[in-house]
């Protein structure tokens, strides 16, 4: 079996002694462009590979990024970050990096389990994710000073213009806008079911719907319902049984969507339903839903997160603008 290379065979190999050989793996700005190439081409040609755990212990580094394993809910919806989770995991990985998932029941405990691995050493960086309006973790990590990024908007006051606060968010008016629009092509009498008011995600997708309604002078109703099929088939059924016309509807989720169809079946009515999230259960009934894109969040999240060396480099000031990144979602017609 052929001896594994060096980084004394790839210092011979470019010519350069040991320590540039180092210097190029742990702190390449420091290197010469020409000779950082050079040795980059020789650790190409001879496929040596660092030891990871070796790295681990001389930068004093973890190479594993935290996230929350969110409490299992059941239901229609939860199958997003499910996707989220598995993607983040494999392009981790790509990049050298590890996850790790641990789980919490409540902000606070998250809060604490953040705060002994971070202090503990065991994470570089953490992932947030269900993030709401003003949120309350943005605060006690920047105290302890944990590097993050958050996957959702913690939805305060300097989102956008903030730069120093990473976060990788679906852009969710640009999702209930083509559904809407979509919608539209059935009659100009177009519903939205959606969540409560007070909702960062919630109320960003009944922009989408309002602002698509306004802009072709259609009619439009609100339909409110928590996240539950049972919730949204009462919530609809309540609508119809005022005699309430409806062209189509546009749901904030597939679980309300699953409730909207319940209610029109009931009533032996055929009308349109558009969902978000694009699970699964979407595909299995045949209704058009918004794809979130999960897989293109995680790969920003980590072009985000993680420099050009392959090292978590947050938290850092950027311009503004450069912090953020929004994934506009793609409508799945069916």
């Amino acid at each position: 079996m052929a001896k594994a290379p060096t980084v004394e065979d790839v210092a011979a190999h470019a010519g350069v002694s040991r320590q540039t050989v180092s210097n190029v793996l742990n702190t390449p700005d420091i290197v010469r462009p020409e000779t950082r190439e050079r040795v980059l081409a020789a650790i190409d040609a001879l496929g040596y590979r660092r030891h990871a755990a070796a790295r681990r212990l001389r930068l004093r580094r973890s190479s594993t990024i935290g996230i929350r394993l969110d409490p299992y809910l059941g239901g229609v919806s939860g199958v997003v970050l499910d996707r989220f989770v598995h993607a983040i995991t494999e392009r981790a990985s790509a990049r050298g990096m590890r996850m790790l998932v641990y789980a919490a029941r409540s902000p606070q405990e998250e809060l604490s389990r953040l705060t002994e691995l971070w202090e503990g050493s065991e994470i570089d960086a953490a992932i947030l994710t269900a993030t709401e309006r003003d949120d309350p973790r943005v605060g006690s990590l920047d105290a302890v000073g944990l590097p993050f990024i958050s996957f959702g908007r913690p939805w305060g006051d300097d989102d956008i213009a903030d730069p120093t606060h990473l976060w990788v968010d679906v852009d969710g008016a640009a999702g209930t806008r083509a559904a809407t629009a979509h919608a539209l092509g059935f009659g100009d009498t177009v519903a939205f079911l959606g969540w409560p008011h007070g909702s960062g995600t919630g109320d960003d997708r009944e922009r989408g719907w309002r602002e698509t309604i306004a802009d072709a002078g259609a009619r439009g109703l609100r339909v409110i319902s928590e996240e539950s099929v049972t919730g949204a088939r009462e919530a609809v059924a309540r609508v119809l049984a005022d005699g309430t016309r409806l062209d189509a509807l546009v749901c904030a989720s597939d679980s309300l969507a699953v409730g909207a169809l319940l209610a029109l079946a009931d009533a032996r009515l055929s009308v349109p339903v558009v969902g978000f999230d694009n699970t699964p259960t979407a595909e299995a009934l045949g209704f058009s839903s918004v794809e979130q894109r999960p897989e293109d969040v995680a790969q920003a999240i980590l072009e985000l997160l993680m420099g050009p060396t392959g090292d978590v480099v947050a938290p850092r000031r950027l311009e503004p603008g450069s912090a953020h990144a929004l994934i506009t979602p793609e409508l799945v017609i069916r």
